[in-house]
């Protein structure tokens, strides 16, 4: 009896220390991961959310790049983190295209994670050189149509979103364009500027800077309707290519087993965040559109994408490299 009563004296005194060095949420500085380096979409929303989170929260936010590994490397370190909500992964829709096709990551893209927030959400465009003979997206789809696979269209590598992107669109379109991955949107728009790639079905941020300045032309946005990031350009869907709809979003994730209370107020700071008019602006600027949502919302839609995903991978035979 008297080592039981010693035992639960013990626990007791471990739980009170514990509670002493936690104290009330949050009471140290927040870690903000990204898995690509800085000056990325998911880098420069990172930033802005960050700075305004600390402001919120007041404690410190820091912005930690882990570029490696596209973005797995830092999705691996938060789900491996303690869930005290100290330390969240920013990332985009490629997370979702990469749990649809990868067997070999270091966590389940559904259990090893808590969603916290949707932070934006954005259009693809579908773009060709400014030198190209195609006017409308119309035009593109009768030539490739006359002309299976003579086009080529570049992508940010293998089972990215702008892969997933472009292939609902040629099975929409019935139509078949070869595929050429890179190592990144760098490389890829390079070689769309330079002729050697003639599609490129690009996010806003990656694409926007270009397509004002008359270097290269944008035909369409891939999102269901047009899109304030770019109100002049049809959507895929209105000119006639049902079921091709997709589109760019970010978040933030914590470990799976961070407590809801903590999760709730994450997520109530980021949408008071994301919905005030300076963000609004902000994301517009960016190309995208903030796009609020509870967790529970936000865990749902995150396991939807990842089996939409996974059907189309295997409709069009994406295979992770």
């Amino acid at each position: 009896m008297l080592l039981r009563t010693t035992a639960m004296l013990a626990a007791c005194c471990l739980c009170a220390a514990a509670l002493a060095q936690t104290g009330p949420y949050p009471n140290k500085p927040l870690t903000l991961v990204v898995g690509s380096a800085p000056g990325g979409s998911n880098d420069t929303f990172a930033r802005a959310i960050g700075k305004r989170l600390q402001e919120a929260l007041g404690q410190p936010v820091v912005v930690d790049n882990k570029p490696a590994g596209g973005g797995v490397i830092a999705n691996a370190f938060v789900a491996k983190a303690p869930p005290d909500g100290y330390n969240l992964v920013v990332l985009s829709s490629t997370f979702t295209t990469g749990a649809a096709i990868r067997t070999n990551l270091q966590y389940d893209a559904v259990k090893s994670f808590k969603p916290v927030a949707l932070l934006a959400r954005g259009p693809l465009l579908v773009t060709v050189p400014a030198a190209s003979p195609f006017r409308t997206i119309g035009e593109l789809v009768a030539y490739a149509k006359a002309h299976p696979g003579q086009l080529n269209y570049g992508t940010s590598g293998t089972g990215s979103i702008n892969h997933f992107a472009t292939e609902l669109f040629m099975d929409a379109a019935g139509i078949s364009i070869t595929h050429v991955p890179y190592k990144g949107m760098g490389p890829a728009t390079t070689d769309l500027l330079g002729g050697q790639i003639q599609v490129l079905v690009a996010s806003a941020p990656s694409i926007l800077a270009q397509v004002k300045s008359g270097r290269v032309r944008a035909l369409a946005v891939t999102t269901a309707a047009r899109s304030p990031v770019a109100p002049e350009l049809p959507s895929l869907e209105q000119a006639g290519y049902g079921g091709s709809s997709s589109e760019l979003w970010w978040g933030v994730l914590a470990p799976a087993g961070t407590p809801q209370p903590v999760v709730d107020r994450l997520n109530a700071e980021i949408n008071k965040i994301i919905l005030s008019p300076d963000m609004k602006e902000f994301f517009l600027r960016e190309g995208a559109e903030p796009a609020a949502m509870k967790p529970a919302e936000f865990e749902a839609f995150i396991a939807s994408e990842i089996e939409r995903w996974k059907k189309v991978a295997k409709a069009a035979d994406i295979k992770a490299d």
